[in-house]
């Protein structure tokens, strides 16, 4: 009888595809890495159900193996969540022989298989082939070699899908493209996209905030002066125009120039040249031109603090970038993404966010869009002590007030004792009219007041919202 081979052709895997592991026994959770590692799967641990959802959205992994016993909530009811977001997604469930009677009803609700612990190694390379093979269309496509231009911006969304792949077709040419967007919303990184997408990505690219520098300045800036021109000019100095020739110069907030320097630039755009602050040569340039705002330029155009042919001049082609409310389904990758980041930055080991911590980002209205989301996260991954961010935090950073949610019987107590303080209030601290009002008898009502330490005396003198009539207390 043949030998069978050490690895069969269907365990081997393509393109690192990734696994996602969930046991919160730390030698289990090591043994399966191990074994997934060795065979090329790129593996994610996790030890809760909680953490897994977390983990799930920040990596999107192409098959989850998970036990079924998890403090908290069980791998059944994390199948179910993955089920409930992502259809498609094969689970493997590992399981003790006392839970096979779950495991089996779980296959027949969608799990892909289940093996029993202690499982067999070569069984579950093989399960692990299998679930990738069917799982591989409905995967999250791996990165492409030729998306480095991108790779910046993190997104999922099919309205940033659309734009980045309008921002692809014209980083071919060199059109001027006009980007417009909310302040925050990444205008500089889709500019730096299309810069590295054209033909020019091997030149410079040069970025300049008009409204950043001061009038008198910015001529100066963006074309250069020659020594002498003014008091501190005691060198010749090359523009921004020049500084990015053969590559990309991106205007920001070109909106805020100056009126006097907007009928400079255009000359500069319609000859291809610049003239230095104070010299009476122009100088060639070969420069591609993206300029952004977040400013209503038809507006400004119709109140003429724009010029009409400057903006028709910039805006060949209009790209819009969606606000981070029009794009929600990006907040929880991009808040793991930066998260990730940022836990390097500080030397921090954090997993994710609590799935509590993830809604209240999702629901945040965002003003501040994506730059805002970054503040948020960098805050929560300072103040953090646990790996899993939690909602308090999250609350705090984005200035939501914490609800404190009471069990039923803390809440009844607490009405209790409110509402006996109000009686003993309004009675000027007369137990038997308390009573009275209350309609229960004194010895009962003495009961309670012993059982929220409450004394009438303390209440002489306090008047209440509606104290009773005299003849009321003396009846």
């Amino acid at each position: 009888m043949p030998s069978r081979p050490s690895k069969p052709a269907s365990e081997t895997p393509t393109a690192r595809q990734r696994i996602l592991v969930v046991d919160d026994d730390a030698d289990m959770l090591r043994l399966l890495s191990l074994r997934l590692n060795a065979a090329g799967y790129a593996v994610s641990t996790a030890v809760s159900a909680e953490a897994a959802l977390t983990q799930f959205e920040a990596e999107r992994p192409q098959l989850v193996i998970s036990d079924v016993r998890l403090p908290g909530r069980d791998g059944l009811a994390l199948f179910d969540d993955i089920r409930a977001r992502h259809p498609a997604m094969p689970v493997i469930l590992l399981t003790a022989h006392g839970t096979i009677p779950d495991a089996v009803e779980a296959t027949a609700r969608g799990v892909f298989t289940y093996l029993t612990k202690p499982y067999d190694a070569r069984e579950l390379m093989d399960k692990v082939a299998q679930a990738l093979t069917l799982a591989a269309p409905a995967a999250a496509p791996m990165p492409q070699a030729d998306e480095g231009w991108r790779a910046e911006i993190v997104s999922r969304s099919s309205r940033m899908a659309d734009l980045l792949a309008d921002a692809r077709m014209v980083a071919q040419s060199d059109a001027s493209v006009m980007l417009l967007g909310e302040s925050g919303t990444g205008k500089e990184l889709l500019a730096r996209a299309i810069h590295r997408a054209s033909p020019r990505a091997g030149q410079p690219f040069v970025a300049v905030n008009c409204s950043a520098i001061p009038e008198a300045l910015l001529e100066s800036e963006l074309f250069g002066h020659v020594k002498g021109a003014f008091t501190d000019a005691v060198s010749n100095h090359k523009g921004l125009f020049q500084a990015a020739e053969g590559g990309t110069l991106l205007l920001d907030e070109i909106g805020d120039m100056p009126p006097a320097l907007q009928v400079k630039l255009l000359r500069v755009l319609q000859e291809r040249a610049v003239r230095p602050v104070g010299s009476s040569q122009s100088i060639a340039v070969d420069v591609r031109i993206l300029s952004a705002t977040h400013r209503d330029l038809e507006a400004a155009m119709a109140a003429g603090q724009f010029r009409e042919d400057l903006y028709y001049r910039l805006n060949v082609v209009t790209l819009s970038l969606p606000s981070l409310a029009e794009r929600r389904e990006d907040i929880s990758l991009l808040a793991n993404h930066f998260l990730s980041a940022l836990a390097r930055k500080y030397g921090k080991r954090l997993s994710g966010f609590s799935p509590e911590a993830l809604k209240a980002l999702g629901a945040a209205p965002w003003p501040g869009n994506v730059r805002q989301l970054y503040n948020v996260v960098e805050q929560v991954c300072a103040l953090s002590t646990t790996p899993l961010v939690p909602l308090s935090l999250v609350q705090r950073a984005l200035r939501i007030p914490a609800v404190q949610v009471l069990s039923l019987a803390e809440a009844r107590q607490r009405f209790e004792r409110d509402y006996l303080v109000g009686l003993l209030k309004m009675t000027d601290g007369n137990a038997a009219d308390a009573a009275r009002l209350a309609q229960r008898n004194r010895t009962e009502f003495y009961r309670l007041l012993q059982k929220h330490a409450l004394t009438p005396g303390h209440f002489k003198g306090e008047e209440g919202p509606n104290p009773p009539v005299a003849n009321e207390r003396h009846e």
